[in-house]
């Protein structure tokens, strides 16, 4: 039977519904345990991922292979991390309810389902599966008029790139007569012109899919829902979705897609070229620390499109290798965002960290190792992530987006060095409150790969490897 080889996504789903039903029946309170039971049905996943045979399924609409593989797995440890950074937050500003970690597991079946996409029909299931939970959560203090703000946008500019997507899948469909990716393919490398029609169909794929990945000019609402939003939501909304949305739009792109290049390659060059240079600049001004990782995270999307431009197997490795050290370092980042409290109040502001090197070294020196990473200085991991993205730049001959990403780097390592200014060289603005347990495990994990990666690189380029070649064919 083909649908065994769903099975990952069907035992989560199995799973949530499980949950769903225990956590209605108590009346005790069952956030924590309901944290616990989503965590591990996401860890049963990523094992039954590991196991996971390849084919396609489902009449087609599902595709498993090492590059699935991979980005699964990625985003389960990223979604997994996402609850567990919830737990201490969530119980302390009175959000501690079962249904906000079962809304982070249904969004990772939607992730899982993008990831596996083989058809268009099956690409938009997925992506409205994960869209859905995501607007609920945004929103998810309901009581806070910032958290209500923020998930009424994202759910408003979310429906619009959502018609978007359908709109430009509803003309591929029509100018070649179907939406599987295998039959795409073999219909675009068998024709020697290609129409107009689906030249604008894929420009609005691409202008969908751009805006789950907050790439510039479909960045808008970034800024304003990850200041709204809740910290733990804003660190899953900085990971998890990204991995899967950009999963989604190399297996499109390099898919069914692939003969096109020359068109779509314009495209995904002028998006990189946008989001790394708001990112690097915009950033610049901002005093609220979760403005500025929304816009350094719209930069490190720029620089991970780099390797999609390129669109052979050194880019898409360089890109699949700098999308694991952006999630690593990004939540280790959020970990310590989501620890700022001070008297028992959370506070977001960059001046809030001043002194923390004196009143907190462990926790001073982790964020400290982020920055450098996320500025590219070696031998950090964040170096070696665009190192891998520069160089299959410069081997293309995208010399133009090569020059760009070192500029922009240089700029945005303005303020992320601040951050580190303001911790180890002002004065102390008070003691924040001891980071729990749960923080300080995930700020030790994402530190440590962050600061060794140099020593042992080669499983990540090994798996990120046979992943490209897969997706490749």
């Amino acid at each position: 039977m083909t649908w065994t080889l769903a099975l990952p996504e069907l035992a989560l789903a199995c799973a949530g519904l499980v949950i769903l039903v225990a956590g209605v029946l108590p009346k005790q309170e069952t956030f924590f345990p309901v944290s616990m039971a989503c965590i591990g049905a996401l860890l049963l996943a990523a094992v039954l991922v590991l196991g996971q045979p390849e084919g396609t399924a489902l009449g087609g609409h599902y595709v498993a292979d090492a590059f699935s593989g991979f980005m699964k797995l990625l985003a389960i440890a990223a979604a997994a991390i996402g609850i567990l950074l919830s737990l201490d937050y969530n119980a302390k500003e009175g959000l501690g309810r079962f249904e906000f970690p079962l809304l982070m597991l249904l969004g990772t079946i939607g992730m899982m389902v993008m990831i596996s996409a083989n058809d268009l029909l099956s690409l938009y299931l997925g992506l409205e599966l994960l869209s859905l939970p995501l607007y609920v959560i945004a929103a998810f203090n309901r009581d806070n008029a910032r958290s209500a703000e923020a998930g009424l946008k994202y759910f408003v500019l979310g429906a619009l790139a959502s018609g978007l997507l359908l709109y430009g899948s509803s003309l591929v469909y029509g100018f070649a007569g179907t939406t599987n990716f295998d039959r795409l393919a073999d219909a675009f490398s068998a024709d020697s012109g290609v129409t107009a029609g689906v030249i604008v169909g894929i420009v609005f794929v691409i202008a969908g899919l751009a805006f789950k990945v907050s790439a510039v000019p479909f960045h808008m609402w970034t800024p304003d829902v990850y200041e709204g939003a809740p910290t733990p939501v804003t660190a899953f909304f900085a990971a998890a979705p990204k991995v899967a949305a950009i999963a989604l739009l190399a297996r499109v792109l390099i898919g069914p897609f692939g003969d096109l290049a020359a068109q779509w390659q314009q495209v995904i060059t002028l998006v990189s070229l946008g989001s790394m240079i708001l990112g690097g600049f915009a950033a610049i001004g901002q005093r609220n620390i979760k403005r500025l990782m929304a816009y350094s995270s719209i930069g490190h999307v720029g620089y991970a499109l780099m390797g999609l431009a390129v669109a052979n197997d050194i880019g898409l490795r360089g890109l699949l290798v700098y999308m694991a050290i952006y999630v690593a370092m990004n939540l280790g980042t959020f970990a310590v965002l989501i620890a700022m409290r001070r008297r028992g109040r959370a506070v977001e502001q960059v001046e809030d960290l001043a002194g923390l090197g004196r009143t907190d070294l462990g926790m001073a020196v982790w964020m400290a190792i982020f920055m450098f990473s996320m500025a590219g200085i070696p031998p950090l991991a964040g170096f070696f992530g665009k190192l891998y993205v520069f160089l299959a730049a410069v081997q293309a001959g995208f010399w133009t987006l090569a020059v760009v990403g070192v500029l922009t780097s240089v700029v945005s390592a303005y303020y992320y060095l601040r951050i580190v200014k303001v911790m180890f060289f002002d004065a102390p603005a008070g003691e924040l409150d001891p980071a729990p347990a749960s923080l300080t495990v995930v700020m030790a994990a994402s530190g440590l790969f962050t600061l060794f990666f140099v020593l042992w690189p080669a499983p990540l380029l090994a798996a990120a490897q046979a992943a490209a070649a897969a997706l490749l064919g």
